[in-house]
């Protein structure tokens, strides 16, 4: 069985539970270790893990990051889960789990830049890198063992303690023959993680997880398969072809394949993000236009920031509304060339919005870029708004003094929208 140590990467002939070299108990060992390069990378707790890097006050410190009293979790780090509290869940029940939680709005800015660092180091390794979120990406190394003179799995966890050292997180990497298997195995031994699961295990390994574990296998659908009986993937292995899809369709077809660790997915590495987006979930319900728009003003901000720095543009505004009845409402709008400017996605937002401002309470807003594209592609100058140009050129000095200063040195968003007399 083949191994190294994941601390110092000194090659291990044998299962030990220590490494001879440096000490550590963290040895990796597969027999298929040497042959497999699919590989799944997820940042640990990402959002809390950042604000603790950058407050290490914090690093005892049950930490949530959310929105107020009436939004939800985005991030818990892993103090405040062993209270119960997890992602998606509502504010008030994670505090009311969790009382002495520290909470903090997140920082999207902040966030893509690391993220932005985190792809960087994962393309050094193999252009073919597949993000599918600012802190988790697919990557396949094959054929890069003689560039690095590693193996994949070695490069892997060479790349981990990289990011630890570097960026100041902690992450887990999965590592198997296929994206499913992959992503599958990087969530087994979170924090700090390394799984591999092999051609060898798969089939069994599978048989004993639930459902749930497979992509699209959600309540509904899992309500679904319990009526037939099933709700272990094991299951499912025991069923031929033709009568899962009689019953299921294409999503059938699926569970077949996946249910025997069969997935032809290839990692492509411009699928990346396909929509950047920000949203608030306000304390009380809002009619007032004014407060509105100020409101869609900050999220234009943080969407035109996030683009920039993860160097994408968008030729797609979507507005968001939630009305106090939880009805939601999304208006969209195409535009002729892709954008990053805050001042653009404000205006075309704004426009929408104004149209939904009739009386109606609003309980959240967002607003979101997609159709999303290389940022080099963005803002080109405009010849039937010559003040356009002077905004773009004024909105990137800012983004540097923020940079430079913080967010809070000089407040831009009036001031473009003073300049434009509207």
């Amino acid at each position: 069985m083949t191994g190294f140590c994941r601390d110092c990467l000194t090659r291990l002939p044998e299962a030990v539970r220590r490494c001879p070299a440096c000490n550590s108990p963290r040895g990796l060992h597969h027999d298929e270790l040497d042959e497999l390069s699919i590989a799944h990378l997820d940042c640990d707790a990402f959002y809390a893990a950042i604000e603790k890097r950058d407050n290490p006050e914090l690093n005892d410190k049950p930490l949530i990051i959310g929105g107020g009293k009436r939004g939800v979790v985005s991030t818990a780090c892993y103090i405040a889960r062993t209270y119960g509290v997890g992602s998606a869940m509502p504010m008030f029940k994670a505090l009311r789990a969790c009382p002495d939680a520290v909470v903090l709005k997140p920082n999207m800015e902040k966030y893509a830049a690391a993220g932005k660092e985190i792809r960087e180091m994962m393309r050094s390794l193999t252009p073919l890198v597949e993000p599918l979120s600012l802190d988790e990406a697919f990557l396949d190394l094959s054929g890069t063992e003689r560039l690095h003179n590693k193996t994949p799995a070695m490069a892997m966890a060479s790349l981990a303690l990289e990011m630890e050292e570097k960026i100041g997180i902690a992450v887990s990497v999965g590592l198997s023959y296929n994206k499913f298997l992959a992503k599958i195995a990087s969530d087994l031994d979170k924090p700090r993680g390394f799984s591999v699961i092999g051609r060898a295990e798969a089939v069994g390994f599978l048989a004993e997880q639930p459902v749930s574990l497979i992509w699209g296998v959600g309540k509904s659908f899992g309500k679904s398969l319990a009526r037939h009986g099933i709700t272990k993937i094991g299951q499912i292995q025991r069923k031929d072809e033709k009568w899962l899809v009689e019953r299921f369709g294409a999503m059938g077809l699926r569970l077949y394949h996946l249910a025997r660790g069969e997935d032809d997915r290839t990692v492509k590495s411009r699928q990346g993000a396909k929509s950047i987006s920000s949203e608030t979930t306000f304390n009380t319900d809002i009619s007032d236009g004014g407060t509105l728009a100020s409101t869609l003003w900050r999220q234009s901000e943080r969407v035109s920031r996030r683009a920039k720095s993860s160097e994408y543009a968008g030729k797609t505004v979507t507005l968001k509304l939630k009305t106090a009845d939880f009805k939601i409402r999304t208006r969209s709008k195409t535009l002729p060339e892709p954008t990053q400017l805050a001042d653009v996605i404000y205006r075309v937002a704004e426009e929408m919005l104004l149209k939904e401002v009739d009386g109606t309470q609003y309980r959240l807003l967002g607003v979101g870029l997609s159709s999303l594209t290389t940022g080099d592609l963005a803002d080109h100058p405009n010849m039937l708004d010559p003040s356009a140009e002077r905004r773009a050129v004024a909105e990137r000095a800012m983004d540097k003094l923020k940079d430079k200063f913080g967010d809070e040195a000089i407040k831009l968003g009036r001031a473009i929208r003073n300049q434009s007399g509207r």
